[in-house]
């Protein structure tokens, strides 16, 4: 059976058509106050953006949700965890300070930040799951112990998933840093020769796993757990990820992780993307680059398979920018074409949807219902 997903364009004419007001009636569209009870402690998981980064969704939306939790009697806090590479989030008061920062403040969102995993990414739950790479995900106490949760994604590119979306969210943003690292730990990135030794993935690795020898990077392989921040900060792209047939291991290695957050409270969890200012790359790096495509919209569903393929079908079905990384492309432009593949080749994240499917989080079939 089809999954309904719920999506609002971005066309205003009046008061209630504006973009905060959609949120709040995509919401009530969707049908998420059903997952609410009185006093239930209500994880809207969400990514609060690197320092520096401009594309996280905006704060005056996450409102809109905050208000409509409080309405239906539950109690909301914003989460997400600490990371496992060096930045602004890495332990949990850097990570509220950069939230705050951001525009998180209790003044604009109505609610309080809660750093799921604690202060040094200790704070985590055993999940039992029993699938093919993990008998146990480790899941942040604050999540794993929310009555219910809410969801809320930017849908953009992710050099390593392909994209980012619901699915993502829940993997690397519902676990501790240890439970990141056991899902990138089979990625070893490689130096090309081109290195013009900036320092920047020094500086970066959270493991100290690289040192400049004869004048470039080198990457001993022995120490790097493969969590792909070396990636994201090399400028000029030097760094690769050796994918052969480790991408999909680190895929099916996230979407279990994305299972063990979501299976204890299933019935309880509602997804919404926002498909505006879709980057070629995740909310972590300090950066924010042009758009890929013009915004979209935002779009809800109890199912975050069903959810996640909309999204990246819609992405597809439009025509790249051609002032953003795609335009820099051989293929991808076109409308119809997979615009993430061609920013990050190699991956292919549509597999992330089929493995989901397969461990039965949902559906790639959906319907897509357009609200006005």
């Amino acid at each position: 059976m089809k999954s309904k997903v719920y999506f609002f364009d971005l066309r205003a004419k009046k008061r209630n058509e504006s973009l905060s007001a959609k949120v709040g009636r995509i919401f009530d569209s969707a049908g998420f106050a059903g997952i609410i009870s009185e006093n239930d402690m209500v994880a809207l998981k969400l990514h609060f953006g690197e320092k520096g980064n401009n594309a996280f969704i905006n704060p005056i939306f996450v409102r809109q949700v905050v208000d409509r939790v409080k309405k239906c009697g539950g109690k909301p806090f914003l989460t997400d965890t600490n990371t496992l590479y060096k930045g602004s989030r890495s332990n949990a008061i850097d990570h509220v300070v950069t939230a705050i920062e951001n525009g998180f403040a209790y003044a604009v969102v109505n609610a309080p930040v809660i750093i799921a995993d604690g202060l040094v990414s200790k704070d985590s739950v055993e999940v039992e799951i029993n699938k093919k790479h993990f008998d146990k995900v480790k899941i942040a106490s604050a999540i794993y112990y929310s009555n219910a949760m809410i969801v809320l994604s930017h849908f953009k590119g992710h050099e390593m998933a392909g994209f980012g979306g619901a699915i993502k969210n829940l993997a690397m943003g519902c676990a501790p840093a240890s439970g990141k690292q056991r899902q990138h730990s089979t990625l070893k990135p490689k130096v090309s020769e081109n290195c013009r030794a900036c320092l920047a993935c020094i500086k970066n690795c959270p493991r100290d796993a690289i040192t400049l020898v004869d004048g470039k990077a080198y990457i001993d392989a022995e120490k790097c757990i493969g969590c792909g921040e070396c990636i994201s900060m090399c400028v000029f792209n030097v760094i690769k990820p050796v994918w052969k047939t480790d991408i999909n291991e680190f895929m099916e290695r996230m979407v279990e992780y994305a299972y063990g957050a979501y299976i204890n409270k299933k019935e309880k969890t509602a997804f919404i993307n926002f498909v505006m200012n879709v980057t070629p790359l995740c909310d972590c790096t300090p950066w924010s680059d042009a758009p890929i495509i013009h915004d979209i919209g935002i779009l809800a569903s109890f199912d975050p398979v069903a959810l996640d393929k909309a999204c990246f079908d819609l992405v597809n079905s439009q025509k790249g920018n051609p002032h953003s990384a795609l335009g820099d492309k051989k293929s991808g432009f076109e409308a119809g074409e997979d615009k993430f593949s061609a920013i990050h080749p190699g991956t292919r994240g549509e597999y992330q949807l089929e493995y989901a499917e397969k461990l039965g989080m949902g559906t790639r079939d959906y319907e897509l219902v357009r609200l006005m």
